[in-house]
């Protein structure tokens, strides 16, 4: 009898968690625009771990703003730092991706984990990183990329 009631509250914190990490995610395939923003996105990891930054001073709009967890900054900082070397992006493992578009904005929700020299030191982190992006002119422009910590690379967002 006991072995059965132990089964069956397992069985109801299973399901309660494996419900709960699926809530606010979305089952379905990215529709065409939201694959667009999606692979932009991709493009702007590469070009950040490139140093490319005549493609991200094209990408980031003129009041795009950063907010790092050593501070926030604009547009111009931004390309600076990363040129300089004082933040270098060396490879930003994607482990999930998720873009809504609303209107002329598309939000989208990275699950990383990024390895980076920053300060000299290279450092690995564990980010969910929010990006906006505003479409003008048929054309998608960055207006916000901003990095919060977690505690577990990899997991549920």
């Amino acid at each position: 009898m006991r072995k059965t009631i132990i089964e069956a509250l397992l069985l109801v914190l299973t399901s309660a968690c494996s419900y709960s990490q699926t809530q606010g995610r979305r089952q379905t395939t990215p529709t065409k625009a939201e694959q667009e923003i999606l692979d932009l996105s991709r493009k702007k990891w590469d070009w950040m771990a490139d140093k490319n930054t005549d493609s991200l001073a094209v990408l980031f709009d003129d009041k795009s703003v950063f907010v790092h967890m050593g501070g926030s900054w604009g547009k111009a900082q931004e390309v600076n730092v990363i040129k300089s070397g004082g933040i270098h992006y060396k490879k930003a493992d994607i482990h999930s991706a998720g873009a809504n578009i609303i209107g002329n904005t598309a939000i989208l929700l990275n699950n990383i984990t990024l390895l980076a020299v920053v300060g000299g030191n290279e450092v690995t982190n564990p980010f969910i990183v929010t990006e906006v992006y505003i479409k003008e002119n048929n054309r998608w422009k960055l207006g916000s990329l901003s990095f919060t910590k977690v505690n577990t690379p990899g997991g549920p967002r």
